[in-house]
């Protein structure tokens, strides 16, 4: 059994900053890439950013410059850090996770929170 559990997300003013977490714990042998990704009111899910289990991140061009992702691989976590936010940050934001289990250790699979709101007001 894995889960993923952001956290960190909530109210903030256009211009601010939050910093999101998340946390995966369970059955892990090992995790190979992991994201962050966020759905809006009426709107499909969409990459924010990504990171391989080597530390390269790339970033969708709407949050570039502004979020910067990173991951603690001893503590099975990563991070979104979001500066110079605008209302059309606003979403929820949901983490994501390429898992390998002690009992599957050849095939990656798909792991996803439950996600974390984040309301940014103008």
């Amino acid at each position: 059994q894995v889960q993923l559990v952001e956290s960190g997300g909530g109210l903030v003013q256009a211009g601010g900053s939050l910093r999101l977490s998340c946390a995966a714990s369970g059955s892990i042998f090992s995790i190979d890439a992991m994201g962050w990704y966020r759905q809006a009111p009426g709107k499909q899910r969409e990459l924010v950013a990504h990171i391989t289990n080597g530390g390269n991140g790339n970033y969708a061009d709407s949050v570039k410059g502004r979020f910067t992702i990173s991951r603690d691989s001893a503590k099975n976590t990563v991070y979104l850090q979001m500066n110079s936010l605008k209302p059309e940050d606003t979403a929820v934001y949901y983490c994501n996770a390429d898992i390998r289990t002690v009992r599957n250790r050849i095939i990656a699979v798909d792991y996803w929170g439950k996600g974390t709101l984040v309301t940014v007001s103008s």
